[in-house]
């Protein structure tokens, strides 16, 4: 089996593509090649402002990408990028079901309407056909 390489720029879209921020990105893969690491450490390694680290940390964090491997200081690892695909496929999946469900509400919702025109349609001309008998 061949392995294909991808390069930085195509990880950096890739990850961007599943809903990354570019330096939540930079800092997943950093984390993934060079193990783990404290803030200080990925600041000075992205050359990135030290709230900017810390936002993206709290944002990978909150997703489960960015483990801390230890309480202090704190030092994250990342989860590999097998997990991240898996992770995208089941948000894209999920996704994807609500949308089904919304346009199925949306087509019951305008086959009601017809079905409530048509009704009305049917009123209207027995209301007319009551007022040509007078």
């Amino acid at each position: 089996m061949e392995v294909i390489w991808l390069s930085l720029k195509k990880l950096l879209e890739t990850l961007e593509s599943f809903g990354f921020k570019q330096p939540d990105a930079k800092i997943y893969v950093l984390l993934a090649k060079k193990g783990p690491l404290n803030a200080k450490e990925l600041e000075l390694a992205l050359k990135i402002p030290k709230w900017q680290v810390y936002k993206s940390l709290r944002s990978l964090r909150a997703k489960g990408i960015a483990i801390p491997a230890s309480p202090r200081p704190a030092i994250f690892s990342a989860i590999s990028f097998e997990k991240i695909i898996d992770l995208a496929a089941k948000a894209k999946t999920k996704e994807a079901q609500q949308e089904l469900a919304s346009a199925e509400q949306a087509v019951l919702h305008w086959e009601s309407m017809l079905k409530e025109d048509s009704d009305s349609e049917h009123e209207l001309e027995a209301d007319n056909e009551e007022v040509s008998y007078e």
